[in-house]
C-alpha cells in the first residue's frame, strides 16, 4: 500500500545515482567523466530498468558530464530513448531543489527518471519514502551507491503532489556490468 495513497494514476520516480566517476587530475568536479567501471555499469543500469519494465516517460538529467554520460549509456539499451532534459539545478541539489525539479513535470509523464548525485538523491528518496517494500528503506539508509537505482510508486493526479512521506519505496537495483 502507498502511504497517504491520493487520488490518481499510478506514478513511478525512477532515481538513478550516476556511475562511478574518474577523478582526473586538474579536472572540475562537473567535468568528471566516467571511470572505466561506470562505463560499465551504466548500460547495466539501463537493462535493469527495462528488465523491471521501468522504462521513463521523460528523464531529467544532471548536466554533470559523469550524469550525462549515464544518462547516454543507460538509455541507449533501449529501442527508443525518451526525451531528456539536463537541468543544471541537479547537480548538488539538496531535497527542496530536487523536489521544485520534479514538480515541473508535465502530468502527462507518469514515469519520471531522475539522473543526479549523493547526497541529494539518497535524502530525496529517504524524505518521499513513507513506506517500503522489504528492507528496500535500509538498503538505501545503509548505502545508496553509484549505479544505484530507486523506484517510488506514488498516486497523484499531477507532480506537485508528490511531498514527503507519500511514496512506496518499491525496489532498490544496484546495477554492476560485467568485467571484460
Amino acid at each position: 500500500m502507498i502511504a497517504r495513497a491520493g487520488a490518481g494514476p499510478l506514478r513511478h520516480l525512477v532515481v538513478l545515482r550516476h556511475a562511478k566517476s574518474a577523478w582526473p587530475d586538474g579536472v572540475p568536479d562537473h567535468e568528471r567523466p566516467l571511470a572505466p567501471r561506470g562505463r560499465r555499469d551504466a548500460p547495466a543500469a539501463g537493462r535493469a530498468l527495462a528488465d523491471a519494465d521501468l522504462l521513463p516517460d521523460l528523464a531529467v538529467c544532471s548536466t554533470a558530464v559523469r550524469a550525462r554520460q549515464t544518462w547516454e549509456l543507460a538509455a541507449a539499451q533501449w529501442g527508443t530513448p525518451p526525451p531528456v532534459r539536463h537541468d543544471a539545478r541537479v547537480y548538488a541539489a539538496d531535497v527542496p531543489e530536487l523536489l521544485a525539479v520534479v514538480h515541473e513535470v508535465p502530468a502527462e509523464v507518469d514515469t519520471l527518471l531522475l539522473v543526479g548525485h549523493n547526497p541529494g538523491l539518497e535524502e530525496l528518496v529517504l524524505a518521499l519514502a513513507g513506506d517500503s517494500l522489504d528492507h528496500a528503506l535500509d538498503e538505501v539508509r545503509l548505502k545508496f551507491p553509484t549505479s544505484a537505482i530507486a523506484v517510488l510508486a506514488w498516486r497523484g493526479t499531477d507532480w506537485q503532489d508528490l511531498v514527503p512521506d507519500t511514496a512506496l519505496l518499491t525496489d532498490v537495483i544496484v546495477a554492476r556490468g560485467k568485467k571484460k
